[in-house]
């Protein structure tokens, strides 16, 4: 990343995502980091805002606690870092994992393409001591937790179309491992 030596913990992925809506509608919904426990809960099992920034979002900062399909989760800030628009915007991570990430919206007829590059290191000491190992396993740990948020996103979108009842659309898919995220009954 940036002009240093690719290291085991650095991670660059772009994402890809098509969905029925316009620009303006994903914006509003990416944008917003404190719903992401709602529409995208098998990723984002809480968000905890912590400053509100900018009226263009620029500064918006909130804590994450995020995981994927792998048994583990991640503790992160997120920073709004270029304004929200219906082009898109770019946020920095510290925490668990340091980086950028960049979102890009583009009108596609009746759809919005979205992309997303995300170039970040593993900072939380197990994805540092394994990412050597386990490079590909947490790669695909990220390509799931991107795979489902284009599910949950077309579901949101649907969500708030829905002129008469919202309930009517089916729900974001739930997290693995819930006790592990603290959603399930543990047993003795």
């Amino acid at each position: 990343m940036d002009s240093r030596r690719t290291r085991s913990t650095d991670y660059e992925f772009r994402t890809v995502w098509r969905v029925a809506g316009t620009p303006d509608e994903v914006a509003a919904i990416l944008g917003e980091a404190a719903t992401l426990p709602h529409w995208w809960p098998s990723v984002y099992l809480s968000v905890e805002g912590i400053h509100a920034g900018r009226e263009d979002g620029t500064g918006r900062m909130a804590r994450l606690h995020t995981k994927g399909w792998l048994p583990y989760t991640l503790r992160w800030t997120l920073t709004v870092t270029t304004p929200i628009t219906s082009r898109g915007f770019a946020i920095r991570a510290t925490g668990d994992l340091d980086g950028t990430g960049t979102w890009v919206f583009e009108q596609d007829g009746p759809e919005t393409v979205v992309t997303y590059d995300w170039k970040v290191s593993a900072s939380k000491p197990l994805l540092r001591r394994l990412s050597w190992l386990l490079k590909p396993a947490f790669a695909a740990n990220h390509r799931w937790a991107m795979a489902r948020g284009q599910e949950s996103l077309a579901l949101e979108l649907r969500r708030r179309r829905a002129l008469t009842d919202p309930h009517t659309v089916p729900a974001p898919p739930p997290p693995t491992f819930p006790r592990l995220a603290g959603r399930g009954r543990r047993v003795a």
